[in-house]
Parts: C-alpha cells; structure tokens; sequence
C-alpha cells in the first residue's frame, strides 16, 4: 500500500530539497520543523474560526447586525491580507522562525485587546490586531516545509499541515463550548494570548536556522516573478475565489445559517461545526494523497483541484436550492469538499523555483485573505437586506441570494479552465516540470 500513500512527517527518510539545507532524519524534521510550526498554524485557524462559535455571545453583548458581526469577524481577514507582503519578504530574507516570534507575540497582544474590549469599536481594533499578528502562520510553515522537505513529499506534508489547521478550527468548536462553561469569551481570549506568545517561542528555540542563499532574490523582482509565473496565473484563476469562499462561509456563516435556516439549537450548531471541522482534517490528508496519486499517472495537480472545486460549487448550489432532506450533511459537505481548495499552496510550491516559495505563499494568501474579508463581511450585508423574525432568526430566501451570489462568483474561473484544458488537452495532462 506505499504506492497510494507518502511517509508521515515522522518517517525514518532523510530530506534536502534544496541546497544549503543539510539533510534531517524524519523524526528531527517532524520535530524541529513541522510541529511547531503546525502548532502556529493550529492556533491561527483556532481563532479565524472561533468567533462562528461565539457569535451568540458577541451578538448578545454588543446587540450586533449581520452586517456588522460579519465586518467584525472579517476584520480578522483583512489585517491578515495586509500582513502578507512584508511578512513574505521577511519570510525569504530572514527565515520563518525569526519572523513568527515577533508575529505571535503581537497575536497574543491583539488577543488581550479584545479580551478587554467593551465597544464594536474596540473589539475591531483587536480583532485586527489579532489577524496581523497571525498573518504569517501558515506561509510560515509552508516556507519552513518547502525549505525542508523533497518537492515530491509537499502535498502529502502540507496535507497534514492543513489537517492541524482543521484540528484547530475543530477545536473552535465544541472545545470552545466546553470552554465556556468554566469560563466567559473574554478569559477565552487570555488563554489564547498566553498560547501565542508560548507557541513563538517555541518556533524561536527548535527551528534549525535558514540555509545560506534561501534569500538572494530582490523583494519587488521576485513579487512580480510571482504573479507573471503562468503556474501561479492559472492556479490563482480557478481556485482562488473558491477559496475565499471556503475561508469566508466556514469561519461565520455556517453556523448562523444552521441557526436561522435550519433553526437547530446553539448545542446542536456546535456538534455539526465540530463534526465539520473534522471532516477539515480527513479532507486536507484525503487531498494529498489524491493529489499524489493522480501525479503518479500523469494527471496535473490543477487538474484534481478542477474537479474538486466542480464538486464543491455543487455542493453550494445545495444551499442555494434550500437541499431540505439534509441540512446537517450539507453543512459537513461544505467543509470537507472545501478542503481541496488549500492545494494551491501545492501546485505553486512545486512549480515556483525553492527561492520564490515565501513571496508565492505570500501572494497567494494576500488575494484569499482580502478575498475571504470581502465574501465574509459581503455575505452579512446581503442576508440583512431581509428582516430578521421575532427571535432574531435571518430567512431562507436571504441565504439563498447571499450563497447564488457566491456561486455566480465562482463559475467564470471553473468555465475558463474547461475551455483552456479543451483548447490544448495536452497542457493539463503532462506531469509538471517547473524548476524548483
């Protein structure tokens, strides 16, 4: 069975992907390199997602309009795409693991801000600050990933670090609940902040340190590199607005939907959060191997992420048609299919030469991120164009407008790749060769 599956990160193999980078034993790179840095990545999705399940209490305290609990949430979004270039220069000139302490710790001050926050205002602010402070989590590890495992090994290894991120918006769910009996949200956030700083650290102390050369290229040279790399163009032109979709429903507006629509109780909400956060983690290992496997045959990555994305505006067009017989399923589909969505960090990351793997992830993450803050706050103006019943309760018809919105959104890139790979076949077949 090793044909259809990769080594985990803890596997006994040695790898040197790139030059300058002496070679690490499986344990040592799952050790030193992808645990902590997944530990980052795990607290950053924890607390995107979190406020999908403390939207009750937020909206209790602050007596807040889907428009504005949506712009509150998405403040997160927005100040993490604002992180992304300099971070990303950063990320190539000076390494993940000098970069991500300084991060984390101002994470954790964002974090105590709005713990301490009592107006719309203040909690903006701090939300913000939170999102900028965490803005480096995931190309972090995805540079340190790149820096230290064989280009053939990323999508099963970024697989599992897509996994963590989905074990930490899991977390968000009904461990937050748990949480919340023994605490309010506001001790919730000091426990967050003292996890970051912790976790920076930890990167700081074990990170072996950046192979000399990782970062000759000049900053704006290598950014326009980026986004003229035909790879990065049509990656980014069918899986970018899926993406945002993905980051922007899932951290929010499934679970107000699963209030309003499906009218299931904030326990209940909380289960099916849960049950589709995991499904986070069994769809981001799913996708790699599947990723792999197809390459084996000669099937490109952007040809899987075609057919995922294909599934995954179906699964929309579920909520759009009010798909009665299943609400529960619907919600954990959502999540699950969404997955496939994060295996453009692959596709560019083999594509893109070892050097450029910051600046890309960096690129890549400042279009989602500032895409995900326009589909979440978006998507909360949209449902208040309606009014909400006695008991606060937002209609079908208002979701339905807000998720065909999105779909319409979505089908250009989808339409644009079937025309392309009908045009030259040839193109989308062909294992990649991109210099790394």
């Amino acid at each position: 069975m090793r044909d259809h599956a990769e080594p985990s990160p803890t596997a006994g193999a040695p790898a040197a992907p790139v030059a300058g980078a002496a070679p690490l034993s499986g344990r040592a790179m799952f050790v030193l390199v992808f645990l902590p840095f997944a530990l980052g990545h795990f607290l950053s999705s924890l607390m995107r997602t979190v406020n999908a399940t403390l939207a009750p209490q937020l909206v209790a305290a602050l007596a807040l309009t889907p428009g504005e609990l949506g712009l509150l949430t998405s403040a997160f979004f927005l100040a993490f795409a604002l992180a992304q270039l300099p971070v990303g220069i950063a990320l190539d000139r000076w390494g993940p693991a000098k970069v991500q302490l300084p991060m984390l710790l101002l994470a954790g001050v964002g974090a105590l801000a709005f713990a301490g926050g009592q107006t719309f205002a203040q909690l903006l602010a701090a939300r913000a600050l939170i999102g900028l402070g965490l803005g480096g989590c995931f190309m972090s590890a995805v540079k340190a990933i790149s820096t230290w495992i064989a280009p053939a090994r990323l999508p099963s290894v970024q697989g599992y670090l897509i996994a963590v991120g989905g074990l930490g918006a899991a977390s968000a769910t009904l461990p937050v609940r748990l949480a919340l009996h023994y605490m309010d949200w506001r001790g919730l956030f000091v426990w967050l902040a003292a996890a970051a700083a912790l976790i920076g650290v930890l990167i700081r102390a074990l990170s072996p340190p950046q192979p000399p050369g990782a970062h000759r290229t000049a900053p704006l040279a290598a950014m326009r590199d980026v986004y003229r790399h035909p790879a990065f163009r049509a990656t980014a032109g069918l899986v970018l607005v899926p993406h945002t979709v993905f980051f922007g429903i899932q951290g929010l507006w499934i679970s107000r939907w699963l209030s309003d629509v499906a009218r299931y109780s904030e326990e209940a909400v909380g289960y099916l959060l849960y049950l589709g956060m995991a499904a986070v983690i069994f769809g981001a290992i799913a996708v790699g191997m599947v990723t792999e496997w197809a390459a084996r045959r000669g099937v490109r990555p952007i040809s899987v992420a075609a057919a995922g994305v294909a599934l995954f505006v179906a699964v929309q067009l579920g909520f759009v048609l009010d798909w009665r017989p299943s609400y529960q399923l619907l919600s954990v589909l959502f999540t699950l299919v969404g997955t496939v969505t994060g295996i453009e960090y692959t596709i560019v990351a083999q594509s893109l030469p070892g050097a450029l793997t910051g600046r890309a992830a960096t690129c890549l993450n400042l279009l989602i991120f500032l895409g995900s803050f326009a589909v979440q706050a978006g998507f909360g103006m949209i449902v208040g164009c309606w009014r909400p019943d006695f008991s606060g309760h937002y209609p079908a018809p208002a979701y339905q407008a807000a998720f065909g919105a999105l779909v319409l959104l979505q089908l250009p890139g989808l339409l644009w790749f079937v025309r392309r790979r009908r045009r030259n076949p040839v193109e989308w077949v062909s294992p990649p060769t991109g210099p790394r």
